[in-house]
């Protein structure tokens, strides 16, 4: 015992540091040369809030935003003049103000945004809200951006987009843009003469062949200097840029609160070098974007739901700042299984470190991101499990170290029989085999329609742990049947697939499917040595 709690104390050490490391302040030397930024896009919803199923800020709310806005940014963008961000909100701010009224009283310009869709009927609606909102306001709408995207969703015909600009054009004073990726600029180059501004979008984490930060940003300054000569006297300006805080990695573009700061700062530097306008996306994080976009989806904000601001605009950045809290649960949790396994020995404690922080991990990868009821129940489901199979993982492993044969393994066959009959014992054959099945499930769903999804090692950590312990102490699954190698061939075939389609640029993949090869492994270890 003593020489496990001995092994504890060091343990606890060395978790300290290896939480510590990876969250130590950085990009302290990358600065901003400007005190506020130019721009950035305002949707005013909250955590709990989703123009999808009816829920909007106040009127107070949104006048709360924009105040806080006001701070580091001299305006911003929105998309809708109809939006308000909403009908039903619409007709409350309109008693009290709208949005522009609300802007100019947090000293705040304007980009006013004209939503065109497919449908003619809602495009008529939202041209005559957005020409009377222009000239309600001339001072604070700076410029009426006609259409987003619309050539990208091809809602509309080029001569159909234009026929629109032109009639808004002909009925405001402020300058007009339409705003699209760079794309659809070069192969509808006939747009230009009708607007003021050319307005690009450049969001290198969506490309197709996606760029790490540095390589985005040569990108944005080669694309500022080709649509200058493309469109030479016209004005040229950045619609829409930016980089998600969390999400999964696309290729060598990595979501995190450092790059996104690096990022934001070094762009604001090459839009002065440039002489470009710009708008970021966004001020504030939108977590009812997880639904079509996920997790990164939601991550582009300046400020979270919450409205704290993630990093300073200059100065070092933390990427999880609050990482001790999460420490802490490491420590209490291996602690815990070291005690529960009697603190014997060295190993003991090593497992239950691992484990400990394994689920210090897990919560650290999923809490933050329960943006709706579906992942609240996920969490409240795996989170335990997790927890309970840490648990027997460790006493199971503490046996055989201790001399003692570990229970003979249940076979898939009869796991799987019982299942069927409406059980499901929370034994530790079970539970392997639930996280195994469940593991090869969502490894085929990133291999075929992976875009949306993120690396989900947060969900299975302490299973591939245990599949390490079970290696370590050669406690090898009992294979009677397909129920038991099936599930672990096709996780590993799986990973291998996606290792393919990610590509070895992207390290959160590559270090999720080598997990999840370890996951696989005991039976595939087992089924060697039949």
């Amino acid at each position: 015992m003593k020489q496990g709690l001995i092994a504890c104390v060091l343990l606890s050490l060395l978790s300290i540091v290896l939480w510590a490391l990876p969250n130590r302040p950085q990009a302290k030397d990358v600065t901003m040369p400007d005190a506020k930024f130019n721009s950035l896009s305002y949707a005013p919803y909250r955590a709990g809030q989703s123009p999808q199923d009816g829920t909007y800020p106040s009127p107070a709310d949104i006048a709360s935003d924009l105040t806080l806005i006001a701070k580091h940014a001299r305006g911003i963008r929105t998309y809708s003049a109809l939006e308000g961000t909403l009908p039903e909100t619409m007709a409350r701010i309109a008693a009290h103000d709208d949005i522009a009224g609300l802007a100019k009283k947090a000293g705040l310009k304007m980009w006013l945004g004209i939503w065109l869709s497919a449908n003619p009927a809602d495009n008529a609606k939202e041209m005559a809200a957005g020409i009377a909102e222009a000239n309600a306001y001339p001072h604070t709408i700076t410029r009426v951006v006609v259409g987003n995207e619309v050539l990208l969703r091809r809602d509309l015909s080029v001569n159909d987009l234009i026929k629109d600009i032109d009639y808004v054009h002909a009925r405001v004073k402020q300058p007009v843009a339409y705003a699209d990726v760079t794309h659809f600029w070069r192969e509808f180059p006939q747009v230009a003469p009708h607007v003021n501004v050319v307005m690009l979008h450049f969001l290198p984490y969506w490309e197709n062949k996606p760029l790490g930060v540095n390589a985005a940003l040569a990108q944005i300054q080669t694309g500022v200097e080709q649509f200058k000569k493309l469109f030479p006297g016209e004005k040229i300006s950045i619609g829409e840029t930016g980089w998600p805080s969390r999400g999964r990695w696309r290729g060598p573009a990595a979501p995190s609160r450092v790059n996104e700061a690096v990022f934001l700062r070094r762009f604001v530097t090459l839009a002065d070098r440039e002489d470009v306008d710009y708008n970021l996306i966004e001020a504030f994080d939108q977590p009812w974007k997880y639904a079509d976009e996920g997790v990164a989806g939601a991550n582009w904000g300046i400020w979270n739901a919450q409205r704290k601001l993630k990093f300073p605009l200059n100065g070092p950045v933390v990427e999880h700042p609050a990482w001790p809290r999460y420490a802490g649960v490491g420590l209490l949790c291996g602690w815990a299984l070291a005690a529960l396994a009697g603190f014997r020995g060295w190993r003991v404690g090593v497992a239950a470190f691992a484990l400990g922080n394994g689920l210090a991990l897990a919560c650290l990868g999923t809490l933050p991101l329960l943006y709706n009821n579906g992942l609240r129940l996920d969490a409240l489901v795996n989170l335990p499990l997790q927890a309970l199979l840490a648990a027997l993982a460790m006493r199971r492993a503490a046996a055989v170290w201790a001399g003692r044969d570990a229970p003979l393994a249940a076979c898939g066959a009869d796991i799987l029989a019982g299942w069927r009959r409406g059980g499901f014992p929370l034994a530790y054959d079970s539970l392997w085999l639930l996280f195994l099945i469940s593991a090869a499930v969502f490894e085929a769903l990133l291999v075929f329609d992976g875009r949306y999804f993120d690396a989900p090692l947060p969900v299975f950590i302490i299973p591939v742990l245990a599949a390490a312990l079970r290696l370590w102490t050669r406690d090898l699954p009992r294979l009677a049947g397909w129920e038991d190698w099936l599930p672990a061939l096709a996780l590993a075939g799986l990973a291998v697939a996606d290792m393919g389609v990610e590509g070895l640029a992207n390290l959160e993949f590559l270090l999720w499917n080598l997990a999840a090869l370890l996951l696989a492994a005991p039976v595939l270890r087992a089924g060697v040595g039949r």
